[in-house]
Parts: structure tokens; sequence; C-alpha cells
């Protein structure tokens, strides 16, 4: 019995430290390379040098860049992207307290979302596309 306890003593032993060295392996990544986290200012410099790239579409002609934006209002937030003139709501979310109704999300020339409250106020977000680029207009 106290063979059959050591040998599995010796093989968890064993077991632990192939894991561990493997962990360390994949620690370094597979190719040895370090990885880095950047800091804010290094996100920020990497941004301020990057250059947009042409996304080509199947025929070979460049494609049209989708304009997204964050619109906030008291009542909720909406995620809307804009397709030459046509807007697309592509996420909405209601502030606490209020609920999404009355969604309208396009493609179109223009976008609606509602958010209510129990209490029976209303905000309506009313989205369109200016410039290739989502303009909000909202109404209590």
């Amino acid at each position: 019995m106290k063979r059959l306890v050591l040998a599995w003593a010796a093989t968890a032993v064993a077991a632990t430290g192939a894991g561990v060295a493997v962990l360390g392996l994949l620690g370094n990544g597979l190719t040895g390379a370090s990885s880095h986290v950047l800091t804010g200012p290094e996100v920020r410099a990497a941004l301020a040098t990057a250059t947009p790239r042409a996304v080509m579409t199947p025929t070979g002609s460049p494609a049209r860049t989708r304009q997204e934006k964050l619109i906030r209002s008291a009542g909720g937030t909406v995620i809307a992207s804009c397709d030459g003139d046509q807007v697309t709501l592509r996420s909405w979310s209601p502030a606490q307290g209020y609920a999404a109704d009355g969604v309208e999300p396009g493609p179109a020339r223009e976008a609606k979302v509602e958010f209510e409250q129990e209490e029976g106020d209303e905000v309506e977000l009313t989205i369109a596309c200016a410039g290739g680029r989502p303009v909000s207009r909202t109404s209590s």
C-alpha cells in the first residue's frame, strides 16, 4: 500500500512539474516573444500615427466607409451608423428607469427610437445622416 501511495505522489509531482513548465512556456508565447501591454500614452501615440486602409469590394472598387456615432440622451444611448444617406441603428440601450419602444432601426433616411418611463415621460431620438455622419434630434 505504501508503494502505491508513493507511486501516486511521484506521478502527481511529475505531472505538476510538467504542467508548470508548459504554462511557463505558454506564458512567453509559442514563438518565445514576450507580450507587452500598452500604456495609455502608447495607445494614443499608436492611434495618432495610424492610417486608414481602403477596403475594397469584390469588384475591386473602394468600399464606402461606414461612419458610426454614439448618441446619448436622458432616455438612453444609441449607436448609429451611416452608409451614404442611409442610417442604421446598430444598438440602443435605455437609461435606468426607461424602456425602449417604437424602434425604427433602418436602414432608411431616418431612424427612430423612443425611450419611455413608467410615469409617461418620453424621449424620442430621430437620427439621420448629414455629410455621411449620424446626426440626432431629440424631442420629449
